[in-house]
């Protein structure tokens, strides 16, 4: 089974993912993925239906998704957008915190896509502001927990962006050194 096969098992669809990069390169605007598929592309999958980016600034996004079928829900800082009868959500985040990410991004292909993906030190970042978000779910802030332990089990470079105390599975990391 290909990549792109695996993505249709679990979305329901063989081309959302491929029409939303699609989308966002046709805004002419610089993006990248951010979030657990972006962790994927660095270590080991785990599955989610969530694709998170980050552009620079929502002019056409809209546009360009509702042109390639998606359904679109417009928010003061993103753009969320499903394609009908498609499990995978999409989260095009707009602020500012995530601005400088897409010009740092790495070229990725990540379930068979090529795309740019956020570099390592942009995407632990990501993953901090998302872990200690204290709107966010429980669950939601566990995974990115899980997911930033992951990043510093394959890279060790990563540890030193984790404040002490925060995460005691990659605090047992740094004093093995």
């Amino acid at each position: 089974m290909s990549e792109e096969e695996f993505l249709a098992a679990l979305t329901g669809s063989d081309s959302d993912l491929r029409l939303a990069v699609e989308a966002l390169r046709a805004t002419g605007q610089s993006f990248c993925l951010i979030g657990g598929l972006a962790v994927n592309h660095y270590v080991e999958p785990v599955v989610t239906l969530d694709a998170d980016f980050a552009i620079t600034a929502a002019g056409g996004v809209t546009k360009a998704l509702v042109a390639r079928g998606f359904q679109v829900q417009e928010f003061p800082h993103s753009i969320n957008a499903q394609l009908p009868g498609s499990r995978l959500r999409l989260q095009i985040t707009v602020n500012s915190r995530y601005a400088a990410f897409p010009a740092r991004a790495v070229a990725g292909k990540v379930l068979g896509h090529e795309m740019p993906v956020a570099c390592l030190e942009d995407l632990v970042q990501g993953k901090l502001w998302a872990a200690t978000d204290p709107a966010r779910r429980a669950s939601k802030r566990a995974k990115d927990e899980a997911d930033l332990v992951r990043l510093c089990e394959s890279y060790p470079r990563a540890i030193a962006q984790i404040p002490t105390g925060l995460i005691a599975k990659v605090d047992e990391m740094r004093q093995k050194g």
